[in-house]
């Protein structure tokens, strides 16, 4: 009878992406308090919730009226002080008034200019204001409502959402193995940059790319975890802080990789690993292998293969160590040799 038909493939190496999926949550770039800085009464409203605000629009007008009184007063207490000490200045000279009396007088006024710039101070903290542009929320306080200052009274919450963080976790232990295989050249970065895409909640694919910013100095003692935060472009607002999502993390290249199909490998009972190659002479050998990861549909092989080596992908039940095959090259179109 003929050689049995059988489906190879030939090997050759390949610079492999090499990707690790990581889960983590959104957070914003950005996180600012609205809270009272003045006692009184919130008169108006000036944002409308949800929408985008700038850094310093007003958001809440507080009751000015008492305010606006004491900066009054302070004017007038100040008037009246500089006065004084324009009075006093050409008598010291002339020992008309005592240097002591100018002294003081030149310190009232002081004290009164002082008065003035405080009282205009909280006049002006009297409207509101956003610290930071980004999206507001709810409001927190409603018109009539009493703030305090001493209360620190929360009104609002304004976030900068674009562009927004994507923080996540890896293990400490995977860290270092990639270290390891940078040094020793097993990983090759492609670029200063390290990428990251994200899978959103319902499945899809969000449409910007990201990059890692940085990775935490310290390591949870209570996880053996490591954060990195990745940051994203976000126009149209499509993450929200707190939203789950899945990073993809570009870790490297692995350069001069061989990649095997699963279908092809057979995994003893003790867990080794091994295929059938076929020789020059058409004759198959057995061969074993060390896996690493998997990949798609195939397995990285770390070591037992090399470029050039042709492996039994289909027909393997015909296939015995030291029988002649006849080989088919598994992208031809006598492809399909399990049906022979």
């Amino acid at each position: 009878m003929p050689p049995p038909l059988v489906n190879v493939i030939t090997l050759k190496t390949q610079d492999l992406p090499i990707t690790t999926q990581l889960p983590g949550r959104v957070d914003a770039e950005q996180v600012a308090n609205v809270n009272a800085r003045v006692d009184g009464v919130v008169l108006h409203r000036e944002f409308e919730q949800g929408t985008e605000v700038t850094n310093g629009q007003v958001l809440y007008q507080i009751d000015p009226a008492p305010y606006q009184a004491q900066l009054d007063s302070a004017s007038a207490n100040l008037t009246q002080a500089q006065a004084l000490m324009d009075r006093y200045k050409p008598l010291v000279s002339i020992n008309a008034v005592s240097r002591q009396n100018y002294d003081n007088a030149v310190s009232s006024a002081a004290q009164a200019k002082a008065s003035k710039e405080i009282a205009a101070i909280n006049l002006g903290y009297c409207s509101v204001t956003a610290p930071i542009s980004g999206r507001i929320g709810q409001a927190l306080v409603t018109e009539g409502t009493l703030v305090s200052q001493t209360a620190s009274t929360p009104m609002a919450v304004v976030q900068q959402m674009d562009p927004i963080y994507f923080d996540f976790t890896q293990a400490s232990v995977e860290v270092l193995k990639l270290r390891a295989q940078m040094q020793a050249g097993q990983l090759q970065s492609p670029s200063n940059e390290i990428k990251v895409t994200l899978q959103l909640p319902d499945g899809s694919t969000y449409p910007h790319e990201g990059k890692v910013l940085f990775q935490d100095v310290s390591v949870d003692p209570s996880s053996g975890m490591v954060t990195l935060r990745a940051e994203f472009r976000n126009p149209d607002h499509l993450l929200l802080p707190g939203m789950f999502a899945v990073g993809t993390v570009d870790e490297g290249i692995a350069p001069n990789t061989i990649l095997v199909p699963q279908r092809a490998v057979v995994i003893d009972p003790t867990g080794g690993a091994s295929v059938m190659l076929v020789t020059s002479t058409n004759s198959v050998v057995p061969q074993p292998i060390q896996l690493g990861a998997a990949t798609g549909t195939d397995w990285i092989v770390q070591s037992g293969l090399k470029a050039g080596d042709r492996v039994i992908v289909d027909g393997l039940q015909k296939a015995f160590p030291g029988s002649t095959v006849n080989p088919v090259d598994a992208g031809s179109s006598n492809a399909p040799a399990t049906n022979q």
